[in-house]
C-alpha cells in the first residue's frame, strides 16, 4: 500500500479516536505505534477553543501552558521521572515517605522509587529547595520525563 493510500485511513483512525476521546472523561489520549507517536488533547485549558470545538495546534496548547505555569509559579520547577514504571514515595508500605509538601529537598537527595522491570530505582532530586507540590501518588505509574514533585529553589 503507497503513502497517499495510508493517508485517508490514518485520518479516519484519527478522526476515530478524537471521538473516543470526546465521548470519554480523559482528557488526553496518547498512543505510539513504532517511530509514531500521537497525543490527542481535549481542550480544556482554552476556554474559546472549547467553546468552539476546535481543537487548537499543539504548538498553541503548549505556548498557552508555558504562559500559564510563568504567570502562576515563575520560580517553580519540577523534578521528572527518569524512566517509566511505578513510582513510591516511602522505601515500603507504612513508612514514612522520602519528601513531604512543605518540607526541603537537597540536590542528590531521594525523592522516591521507580519499580520497572522488577526493579527498584532510586530517584534523586536534581533540584535544592522547598517542595510545593507532590505530583503523584504513591504506587502510580509514571512515564518518563512526567513531573513528579514540584520544588521552589
Amino acid at each position: 500500500m503507497s503513502e497517499q493510500e495510508q493517508a485517508p485511513d490514518l485520518l479516519t483512525l484519527i478522526d476515530r479516536l478524537e471521538e473516543l476521546l470526546n465521548a470519554s472523561e480523559l482528557s488526553e489520549l496518547e498512543l505510539e505505534v513504532g517511530d509514531t507517536a500521537l497525543l490527542l488533547r481535549k481542550p480544556v485549558a482554552l476556554g474559546q477553543a472549547a467553546a468552539s470545538g476546535v481543537a487548537p495546534p499543539s504548538s498553541v496548547v503548549a505556548r498557552a501552558q508555558e504562559a500559564t505555569a510563568q504567570d502562576t509559579a515563575p520560580a517553580v520547577r519540577a523534578v521528572v521521572a527518569p524512566l517509566t514504571g511505578l513510582f513510591y514515595t516511602a522505601p515500603s508500605p507504612g513508612a514514612e515517605p522520602y519528601v513531604r509538601e512543605g518540607g526541603q529537598v537537597a540536590v542528590g537527595q531521594v525523592i522516591g522509587l521507580i519499580e520497572a522491570m522488577k526493579l527498584f530505582n532510586e530517584i534523586k532530586s536534581d533540584i535544592a529547595g522547598r517542595v510545593v507540590r507532590l505530583c503523584v501518588e504513591s504506587g502510580a505509574l509514571v512515564k518518563a520525563k512526567q513531573p513528579l514533585l514540584e520544588v521552589e529553589p
